[in-house]
C-alpha cells in the first residue's frame, strides 16, 4: 500500500513538483525498494483526486532523474535512489528554493516560458564591431582591471546625464551599476527589508522579485493587479493598515500581466506613498518596448519628494546575457546599495558595461530599439490575433500596449498546470500562473510571452494550445454531466 502523500493545493510549487519530492523522498527513505513497482498513472490519479497528466509529469521528473524506469505495457519501477555513498546528506540541512519556473522538456519546441528578447534579432555584426572599438581602445587596461563598485565611471556618467535630461533624476539623485535589476532587487532587500519589514507587491508578479524579499524573511502582502494596473483601492487599504516599509510596482507593461499604469494612477500611487511614508520602487525595465501610443511619465519623473527609485536595465531591449542594471535614487540611498554591491561582489563586470556604453554613445543602440519595436509590434498583434481566434470562449485576455508578456484567463474549471504537461508533449510550453502568484492563487491563469516567438511560431503555439485547452474544458463539462446524480 502506497505510504501517506502529502500535497498543497494552496502552494504555489504545482501538484506534479509535489507529488514528485514525495516519491523521491519515499524512495530515498528506503520506503520504495529497487525493482518496486510504483503504482499506474490512472491508479495513483484516482488515489490522490488528481489529474492523470499531473501523474504522468511527476513520473517523467522521477525517471528523468534515474530514480523509476518507465516500460510500455508494464508499468513504472523503482531503479534506484538518488542517495550516494557520500556520508554526508546535503539534501538533509538544505531548505528547498523559492518556486521557480519548471525545467522545459526536450519535446518544446515552441515556448512561451521565458520573458526576453529573440536572439535572432541581435545586431551580431554591430555587436561585434563594437567590441573590438572597446577591446582596441585607450582605455582597455582600465576597463580589465578592479572596478568601482558602484559601476563603470563612463557609464554612470552616461546615464545619470540622460536620466537628468528626461527628468527622471534629480540633482540629489546619483546612480549604482547592478548585474541586471535581479540584483537590485537583492541589494534593496538587504538594504531596506532584512529585519522583516512589510513590502507591498503586485499578484501576480515576477517570481524573481517575489522570491528574493521571501528568502530575504520579508513580510510580503500581495495587492491585485486589473486590466490597468495595480488596484489603487486595495493599495490604500493596505497602506493604513500594514504601514508598509516598501511598494514594488511595475509601472510599464507589468510582468506577468502586461498591464500599464495610467498617468493618473502613478499620480495617485505616488500621493498614497507620501502620506503614509512609504518607499516606492519602481521598476521599469520594459519601458522602453512602448509599441502602441505615447510613453506615460515614470512615478520618478513625477516624484519631488525622494520617495522613489527607479530601476532600468539594457536586458531587455539589448542583449540580456551581459547582465547590467541600474538603480536611480537619492544619494544617500546609492551610497548604502554601493557599500552591499562591494560586499557581494566587489562591482559589476566593466567590459560589459564598457561594450554597452560604446553601443549607445555609437547610435547602434537606437537603431536596435527601433528593429526591437517593430519587431515587437508585430509578435504582439500576432499575439492578440491568435488569441482571439484559437483560444475557446469565455477566455480573458490583457491587451498590453507594450513589453513582452500576456495573462490568459481560462474559463472554469480548467487548470493552466494541470494541463502544461500534455501542451509540452506536443511541443509547446508556458508558464502557469501559480508561479506568479503571492497570496492569490490563479489555477485558471497562464503567461504568455511572446518577444522571443516570430508571429508564424506564435500563431502555430497558440493554436496548439487552444485546442488542448478547449480539449480541456470539453472533457471537464462531459465528466461534470456525468457524475450528475439521477433524480428518483
Amino acid at each position: 500500500m502506497l505510504p501517506p502523500i502529502h500535497l498543497d493545493p494552496q502552494s504555489s510549487e504545482p501538484l506534479y513538483r509535489q507529488l514528485y519530492r514525495n516519491l523521491r523522498d519515499l524512495i530515498d527513505s528506503g520506503q520504495f525498494d529497487k525493482g518496486a513497482r510504483l503504482p499506474a498513472t490512472r491508479e495513483l490519479a484516482g488515489q490522490l483526486g488528481l489529474n492523470r497528466t499531473t501523474i504522468s509529469a511527476a513520473y517523467e521528473l522521477l525517471e528523468s532523474e534515474g530514480l523509476i524506469t518507465g516500460h510500455v505495457g508494464r508499468g513504472s519501477f523503482v531503479a534506484g535512489s538518488s542517495n550516494s555513498s557520500s556520508a554526508f546528506e546535503w539534501r538533509d540541512i538544505l531548505k528547498e528554493p523559492p518556486s521557480s519556473a519548471p525545467a522545459t522538456s526536450p519535446a518544446v519546441r515552441i515556448s512561451f516560458a521565458t520573458s526576453r528578447p529573440s536572439e535572432l534579432l541581435f545586431p551580431l555584426e554591430d555587436f561585434r564591431a563594437t567590441c573590438e572599438e572597446v577591446i582596441h581602445g585607450a582605455d582597455a587596461h582600465t576597463i580589465l582591471q578592479l572596478g568601482s563598485p558602484s559601476g563603470y565611471a563612463p557609464l554612470r556618467r552616461y546615464l545619470i546625464d540622460k536620466s537628468r535630461t528626461e527628468g527622471v533624476a534629480e540633482e540629489a539623485d546619483d546612480i549604482v551599476i547592478t548585474s541586471g535589476v535581479q540584483q537590485a532587487f537583492d541589494l534593496l532587500q538587504r538594504t531596506l527589508a532584512a529585519d522583516g519589514e512589510t513590502v507591498l507587491i503586485e499578484d501576480p508578479v515576477y517570481s524573481g522579485l517575489r522570491n528574493v524579499f521571501q528568502r530575504g524573511g520579508a513580510r510580503m502582502v500581495g495587492l491585485p493587479v486589473g486590466p490597468h494596473g495595480l488596484e489603487l483601492g486595495a493599495l490604500e487599504r493596505a497602506m493604513a493598515k500594514e504601514r508598509p516599509r516598501l511598494l514594488v510596482v511595475t509601472s510599464n507593461f507589468q510582468n506577468p500581466t502586461g498591464a500599464t499604469l495610467p498617468l493618473a494612477s502613478r499620480k495617485a500611487i505616488l500621493a498614497m506613498a507620501q502620506r503614509f511614508g512609504v518607499i516606492i520602487i519602481e521598476n521599469d525595465i520594459y519601458g522602453p518596448l512602448c509599441y502602441e501610443g505615447d510613453p506615460i511619465a515614470t512615478i520618478k519623473q513625477l516624484d519631488d519628494s525622494g520617495h522613489t527609485v527607479l530601476l532600468r536595465s539594457f536586458s531587455k531591449l539589448a542583449f540580456p546575457g551581459l547582465r547590467v542594471g541600474w538603480a536611480i535614487a537619492p544619494r544617500a540611498l546609492i551610497e548604502k546599495l554601493t557599500e552591499a554591491k562591494q560586499i557581494s561582489d566587489l562591482h559589476t563586470d566593466q567590459l560589459s558595461q564598457a561594450v554597452l556604453l560604446r553601443f549607445a554613445e555609437s547610435g547602434r543602440l537606437e537603431n536596435h530599439r527601433t528593429l526591437m519595436l517593430t519587431a515587437g509590434r508585430e509578435r504582439l498583434r500576432a499575439t492578440l490575433a491568435a488569441c482571439e481566434k484559437y483560444l475557446p470562449e469565455g477566455a480573458a485576455y490583457t491587451r498590453p500596449r507594450g513589453g513582452m508578456n500576456l495573462w490568459i484567463r481560462l474559463p472554469q474549471p480548467l487548470d493552466a498546470g494541470e494541463l502544461l504537461a500534455r501542451a509540452e508533449r506536443v511541443g509547446v510550453t508556458y508558464l502557469p500562473g501559480r508561479y506568479f502568484a503571492v497570496t492569490n492563487m490563479e489555477a485558471s491563469a497562464l503567461r504568455i510571452s511572446f518577444a522571443g516567438l516570430a508571429p508564424d511560431l506564435i500563431k502555430t503555439g497558440l493554436s496548439v494550445l487552444g485546442r488542448i485547452f478547449q480539449e480541456g474544458l470539453e472533457r471537464t463539462r462531459s465528466q461534470s454531466r456525468l457524475e450528475v446524480p439521477a433524480m428518483v
